[in-house]
């Protein structure tokens, strides 16, 4: 049995997790867990990633000895380095407000059509490529980009690189060669340079530097694998499907719903339905929708003063199903902040009753959720042309068995709730790869079957007033 070190760095929080892998055996334990608080400056909304970088030393050293460390964490940020190595200042937040009109400029350039046509990635307006058009001014003086796991991986090795499946959702990749789009970026200017070369999940990532090494109290060689660094490409490789005809949501601050495919959807349809095309595990496609995910609730949650959820859930469930539903992927929810009041706008804008009680407002966004779920997944499988039978749900959002059950009442399909900790799961599944302790996604999918606790949701009731609530809400 061989040890595994998983450093999954979510938005609003970070984990160091330990995984244990045998022949036939997959235990998963907390080593450390740290608040990922960002900080609001003068100039901005940035990410505090020197805490970050200091729960992760904290975090190997109560995880102790382990035979490799990889590191997952979300998309898009980054770090500047100069030409010394050093950071250059604190990454932006991906919600910061910088970006606002930038993709029209960028459009001007290059048409939102040929965009799609060469990276396949949905727009959002924090999508990489759009930071770094509004960050010209500070590229001038840099020398190195870094997405976040990288930048981690390089604080702790000393050796830079860039993990493909995170720099799939930069827009500079070409998702059908799987390498850099050189024709966007010519277009818009941006020097592929400032990247470090491209590394595949599985690749050696160096080893950990004697300063390191000292911190944490571990014996060296520590070698550090280069995993999925995308936490959703990690999550999705735990997906504990068998085949192809499943679909996949990845639930925490974000939903992420979607399938699997082998090679990627350019078609202008999709485009303007908004589905993205991001690069997975062993040449898969993690084609899916972002969806604003339980950071509705989370903002609700931290605006009534943390109050139990436990007892809000219960109320919630008890509250009328479908008397509101917002657009859980509208932009508007984005920024933080007043999230009650701005659902209750929501509502009213679009000549539906106002949620007034909290548990309302719960039951609104539980509901608007499982909606959004079952339109992506609908969607997914009309424009890819590959059609589902069960929904699997991994990540945080398995905890919540009320939205569990209504995504399966929505999509109409049983609901496989498990792995929660499916980022580290999945990082901790490439690298005991590399040690020959399992084999490709299918092997590494049947362990997890075998070894982590999964729910079932059968769907109740037909999808009827399902199918009434987006009607209603296309009409708003």
């Amino acid at each position: 049995m061989k040890s595994y070190a998983a450093v999954d760095l979510g938005a609003s929080s970070g984990r160091v997790m330990v995984g244990r892998v045998g022949p036939d055996s997959l235990e998963l334990t907390e080593a450390h867990r740290f608040a990922n608080r960002p900080v609001r400056l003068p100039e901005g909304l940035r990410w505090d990633v020197l805490a970050l970088y200091g729960g992760v030393l904290d975090g190997l050293r109560a995880a102790g000895q382990v035979d490799s460390i990889g590191i997952d964490s979300w998309a898009v940020d980054y770090g500047l380095l100069d030409a010394d190595g050093a950071l250059l200042a604190n990454p932006v937040h991906y919600r910061d407000n910088r970006t606002e009109g930038i993709a029209e400029k960028v459009w001007a350039t290059v048409p939102p059509q040929e965009l799609y046509a060469a990276t396949g990635l949905q727009y959002a307006p924090f999508n990489t490529l759009y930071q770094l058009i509004a960050a010209k001014e500070q590229l001038a003086s840099a020398r190195r980009l870094l997405l976040i796991p990288d930048l981690l991986t390089y604080w702790l090795t000393g050796e830079q690189g860039t993990e493909l499946t995170n720099a799939s959702t930069t827009q500079l990749i070409d998702a059908r060669t799987r390498t850099w789009s050189h024709d966007v970026a010519a277009r818009l200017g941006i020097d592929l340079d400032l990247f470090a070369p491209l590394r595949q999940p599985g690749d050696p990532a160096g080893v950990l530097r004697a300063e390191v090494l000292d911190e944490t109290g571990l014996t060296g060689p520590v070698p550090v694998t280069a995993v999925g660094s995308h936490d959703t490409a990690s999550a999705v490789a735990a997906v504990p499907a068998s085949g192809a005809r499943f679909a996949y949501i990845s639930t925490g601050t974000w939903s992420l719903a979607g399938l699997e495919l082998d090679s990627p959807v350019l078609t202008d349809e999709s485009r303007t339905a908004n589905f993205t095309n991001e690069l997975g595990l062993d040449g898969t496609v993690r084609y899916l929708r972002n969806i604003m995910g339980l950071w509705l609730l989370q903002e609700c949650v931290r605006d009534w003063g943390e109050p139990e959820l436990g007892a809000l859930l219960l109320d919630a469930a008890k509250a009328p199903a479908l008397r509101s539903v917002v657009d859980a992927g509208d932009a508007a929810f984005l920024a933080p902040g007043r999230m009650p009041e701005r659902i209750a706008e929501a509502c009213r804008a679009s000549g539906q009753p106002v949620p007034e009680t909290r548990a309302e407002i719960t039951r609104c966004i539980l509901d608007s959720l499982a909606l959004a779920h079952r339109r992506a997944i609908e969607d997914a499988q009309r424009l890819a042309g590959q059609p589902v039978d069960v929904v699997h749900v991994v990540g945080g959002g398995t905890r919540n068995a009320l939205l569990c059950q209504l995504t399966a009442d929505a999509c109409g399909l049983p609901v496989v709730a498990g792995p929660t900790e499916a980022a580290a799961l999945g990082n901790v599944l490439v690298q005991a790869r590399t040690h020959g302790l399992v084999g490709d996604l299918e092997e590494g999918r049947r362990l997890l079957t075998r070894t982590q606790p999964l729910t079932r949701y059968e769907p109740q009731g037909d999808t009827g007033p399902w199918r009434a609530a987006e009607a209603r809400l296309n009409r708003a």
